[in-house]
């Protein structure tokens, strides 16, 4: 039995990884420190004779007895409303948190895979975009701790390939959505979603002309697992093209969950990225890869995952205690 170790895995596409992993018959080993992830993502799993947890931050030494084939790296802040909170913690689970699950690659002579982001092509002045575009991001701002996070883990997974010659893969994930997303995490869909079963007013930030591009989960996890059990070493965008205003999403929504709401606007936040489309002509060609789900089939099983949440969910704030990282 091939074994597999899963950073974040208790988030929300760790813990969909750590379910495919199970069915496809691996022995998962899954690991999170549960700052921003959530256990009840992997209950489930617990009583399973080919799973094991393991409660670990990954920005210290880490252990895995016996071998391991796979590492998947999905421990990060992925929200802003974390990374803003957590600005040092994203540093660091970038570079020292990558560079030490690299180094277990190395000892255990296990393919590892780097998920990385679209947010490494920054506010694009390219569209769509492609892996060759080398992006546009503001180092200094607020949100530069999560792109240079993720665009170190890039480069120094590249230098153990090209140095120790690793077995390593990158995934440069766009919008992605489904059940298991954080009511509360900021991001576009859980925001819209909780603001309408609450009754809320949307709030679009901006004039609601920048564009998205969402990914259904079930999708997103198909390309990770062909582009781990595939030779290809460069980065490969996993994304949905298929793109949208976010005010002609907001409209969606309101449609979606049948609620009165109008729409108000605030202002965009500081380098927030305009417009977010993806270039999947590697996934095509390489991976034989491309997004099943259509966003009418996929909001609908997110919209009826949220509804099912118990109601005191709906209105509870962020309850992460993040004190003791932010002066890390």
């Amino acid at each position: 039995m091939k074994r597999i170790l899963i950073t974040g895995a208790a988030g929300f596409i760790g813990s969909h990884l750590c379910d495919r992993f199970i069915k496809e018959g691996y022995h998962v080993i899954g690991m999170d420190n549960l700052i921003t992830g959530d256990i009840r993502n992997i209950e489930h799993l617990f009583h399973l004779e080919h799973f094991d947890f393991y409660h670990h931050d990954v920005t210290k030494f880490v252990h895995v007895p016996d071998k391991l084939d796979y590492i998947l790296h999905f421990a990060s802040p992925a929200s802003p409303i974390d990374y803003l909170k957590i600005p040092i913690q994203t540093l660091k689970v970038g570079s020292l948190g990558t560079h030490n699950l690299l180094g277990l690659a190395k000892e255990k002579n296990a393919r590892i895979l780097i998920a990385s982001t679209s947010e490494v092509y920054g506010d694009p002045l390219v569209h769509p975009q492609s892996e060759e575009y080398y992006g546009n991001v503001n180092t200094i701002g607020p949100r530069g701790v999560y792109d240079e996070a993720k665009r170190f883990q890039e480069s120094i997974t590249m230098a153990y390939h090209r140095f120790h010659g690793l077995e390593t893969r990158i995934v440069r994930i766009f919008n992605t959505y489904g059940p298991r997303m954080r009511l509360n995490d900021g991001r576009v869909i859980p925001a819209f979603i909780g603001q309408a079963l609450r009754g809320e007013d949307l709030t679009v930030f901006g004039d609601g002309t920048q564009t998205r591009s969402f990914c259904y989960i079930t999708d997103q996890v198909e390309g990770i697992f062909r582009l781990l059990m595939s030779d290809y070493v460069d980065p490969v965008n996993i994304g949905n093209p298929h793109e949208i205003t976010i005010g002609d999403f907001a409209e969606e929504i309101i449609k979606l969950t049948g609620t009165s709401q109008k729409v108000i606007y605030k202002e965009l936040p500081v380098d927030d990225p305009l417009k977010r489309k993806p270039d999947i002509s590697k996934a095509k060609e390489i991976l034989n890869w491309e997004p099943k789900v259509d966003r009418a089939e996929g909001m609908k099983k997110t919209y009826d995952y949220f509804k099912s949440l118990p109601e005191k969910e709906l209105f509870k704030k962020e309850h992460k205690d993040f004190s003791t990282y932010t002066r890390m």
